[in-house]
């Protein structure tokens, strides 16, 4: 018999997005980031990997632009998935993927840009999300 308050306690349950298998796939393929954006704009991966692209050359400001659509696509798709603005979204679910890399880019664009506070901002929500998110995508 469990407690009534083991679930008090537990915290709120992980949080995993859909699959978008047709805009996964398209990605995946080597279709340009910016196509699969246009035609599937709530994909946060496409978006991601648009804020990837920029910042590597170095563009941080519309680097902070791509990610920041992308992470409001992610959590527009949390809240849609249960996410009650705090709980874990573990990194292993590749759908969530997308949505973190938005979040570990808009903190590395913000801390381009200047602004500190949002970029450590971003950092804590996505080790709050998942740590293995965190250590994988700072990793090198």
């Amino acid at each position: 018999m469990t407690c009534p308050m083991d679930n008090l306690l537990a915290g709120p349950p992980p949080t995993y997005l859909p699959d978008l298998p047709e805009a996964r796939e398209a990605l995946e393929s080597g279709a340009k980031p910016s196509d699969v954006a246009a035609r599937f704009p709530a994909h946060p991966a496409a978006w991601a990997a648009l804020a990837e692209e920029y910042f590597a050359q170095g563009h941080a400001v519309t680097s902070y632009a791509f990610a920041r659509t992308g992470y409001h696509r992610g959590l527009d798709q949390l809240r849609r998935n249960g996410w009650k603005g705090h709980g874990p979204i573990p990194w292993e679910h590749e759908p969530n993927r997308g949505f973190l890399r938005c979040l570990y880019a808009l903190a590395r664009a913000a801390q381009a840009i200047g602004e500190k506070d949002e970029a450590e901002r971003c950092v804590q929500f996505l080790k709050d999300s998942d740590e293995a998110a965190y250590d994988a995508l700072t990793a090198g």
